[in-house]
């Protein structure tokens, strides 16, 4: 007797199955025949009967054992196991179903292994991500059955998930940061509305593009991301997120906070019909307007101090006067670099020595003035015969320093409600929905470039992107004492990047007898694996 594999073909499926045979003579003629099907038994039981049909007694020769496939575990498995422990799993739906379980592996896969979704299922050979989400190790999912249809389905719940985001993470009262951006697209995007020219933030001209929308909570944790036209304003935005939050949410008060070029009065104005309080800082022409207007002393700007002022108008509003010196040194500088380079390029123009038409003249120095925008600081003149002259308003500028490094917060919420100190806080947490866009966009998540041309699967593709931050947000909250126990400079351990790596190298391997898949180990674990995922709570099983 012996043991056979025999494969066959039917209707375009293949199959597999082990046989226990014998050969026998009849008449002469050497046949065979099937005494057992033992394909459902275990691979390892069906090796020690292969051993035993052999003359083969005891267990196996450490000889006989082979490593088979070697491939990435701890890093799918830790953020896997993480996605359940705060919920994100049942956010996307309360049932495990094979839809939500693709649904994951591309969002572990954004923080994993950035790319387009087909270069996402072909690590099918190298990780466990698919294979934890229920797909057979070694077995390449389909890019349209296990990505897009799974995408399409999640867009369909993104209201529903990002209402039991704002339950968790927004209540009464509270404060809510909102930021916008841009994205940029290469590639023609015929099917797609969203995706056009507008004001390009990031210096990319020329270029489509669509506006992304974030609101957080004041720790920047995201809750709701929304999609706009590339050509959408930051400021027509505002008061639909604000309905949003009061309707869709269900929360009643908070402080919506946003900068300053987006919460301009006009729109304050709007919000004030709401029961909602706003936070954002003076443009500068505002800050030069409340100066006057209120006889401001510019000693009031203190680096360690906050200036509470009230508006003569409106005692409502209040204004909290601050100065950072490191921005002040900073402003000096470019402003410092600006003119240089302005009186370089005057200076250029202004050494030809041949007869010039005083327009031609004066329009290059516009687009000059035009680019670096800081005509302000120049007086200049061109003579009848295209000569150009030019000096510095000395004094502009030893005014324009008086304000360099100085800031006003503005704000309609009463001192009850948030002390001064507070409400300098929530504006300076901004910089935390900057720092998500920075992650969604580069460092980590890289949102582009956008494979996917419709508006509904680039909607689909940037909340998956934004399901994938919030992940990492809750990790960083967890790894938090490992950053702060962390050297400086040269002597800087840790960054997130550093910490997925290291639980990359995490493998599973797997333990062969004759080909057969006998039993599967986890790698040993260093220090510092242990300790990243003591931090996490992850229990490697």
């Amino acid at each position: 007797m012996y043991i056979t594999v025999v494969k066959s073909e039917k209707k375009g499926k293949k199959y597999k199955s082990t046989l226990i045979r014998e050969s026998y003579r009849d008449s002469g003629v050497v046949k065979n025949r099937t005494i057992a099907n033992i394909s459902d038994l275990p691979p390892e039981l069906i090796r020690n009967i292969k051993s035993f049909l052999k003359g083969k007694q005891g267990d196996f020769n450490l000889s006989d054992l082979e490593n088979g496939a070697v491939y990435e575990y701890g890093a799918s498995y830790a953020l896997k196991d993480l996605a359940r422990q705060i919920g994100l799993e049942n956010a996307i739906f309360s049932s495990k179903t094979q839809w939500r379980e693709n649904v994951m592996a591309m969002i572990i896969g954004r923080i994993l292994y950035q790319g387009s979704k087909l270069s996402l299922i072909n690590t099918f050979n190298d990780t466990a991500l698919w294979e934890l989400a229920g797909h057979a190790y070694g077995k390449r999912p389909d890019v349209e059955k296990h990505c897009y249809q799974p995408m399409d389905e999640l867009l369909n719940r993104k209201s529903k998930i990002e209402q039991k985001f704002a339950k968790k993470h927004f209540q009464n009262g509270c404060i809510v940061l909102y930021d916008i951006t841009n994205t940029w697209f290469e590639g023609e995007y015929k099917k797609s509305k969203n995706v056009c020219y507008g004001r390009a933030k990031d210096g990319k001209h020329g270029y489509k593009q669509i506006a992304l929308g974030l609101l957080t909570n004041n720790e920047g944790c995201p809750v709701a991301v929304e999609i706009f036209k590339g050509s959408t304003s930051d400021q027509t935005t505002v008061l639909d997120q604000v309905k949003k939050i009061s309707k869709t949410y269900g929360i009643k008060e908070a402080v919506f906070t946003g900068d300053r070029g987006m919460l301009t009065q006009k729109r304050i104005d709007e919000i004030k019909e709401t029961d909602f309080k706003i936070i954002t800082a003076l443009t500068h022409t505002e800050l030069k307007t409340l100066i006057k207007k209120e006889d401001i002393q510019m000693d009031l700007f203190d680096q360690m101090n906050i200036t509470e002022v009230l508006d003569s108008e409106d005692k409502k509003t209040r204004y909290m006067l601050c100065k950072n010196d490191n921005e002040m040194q900073k402003e000096r500088d470019t402003r410092d670099k600006l003119i240089a380079k302005v009186e370089e390029l005057l200076s250029i123009k202004a050494a030809v020595k041949r007869k010039r038409q005083i327009q031609k003249v004066s329009a290059g120095v516009g687009r000059i003035f035009a680019k670096y925008k800081i005509e302000k600081f120049f007086n200049w003149q061109v003579a009848k015969n295209g000569e150009l002259s030019w000096s510095l308003k000395r004094d502009i500028i030893e005014k324009e320093k008086e304000l360099d490094g100085c800031y006003a917060i503005k704000t309609d919420s009463s001192t009850e409600l948030m002390s001064k100190q507070e409400t300098v806080n929530s504006y300076r947490n901004l910089q935390k929905a900057e720092q998500a866009f920075k992650n969604m966009k580069t460092v980590m998540l890289e949102l582009r470039p956008v494979y996917h041309k419709s508006d509904d699967r680039i909607k689909a593709h940037i909340f998956i992107v934004m399901l994938a931050y919030y992940l990492q947000w809750h990790a960083m909250q967890k790894l938090q004492p490992l950053f702060d126990e962390d050297g400086k400079g040269k002597d800087k351990r840790w960054t997130f990047e550093g910490i997925i790596d290291r639980l990359k190298s995490i493998r599973k391997v797997e333990n062969l007898i004759d080909g057969t898949v006998v039993k599967t180990n986890i790698s040993t674990l260093d220090e510092e694996q242990q300790q990243i995922l003591k931090l996490l709570e992850v229990k490697l099983m």
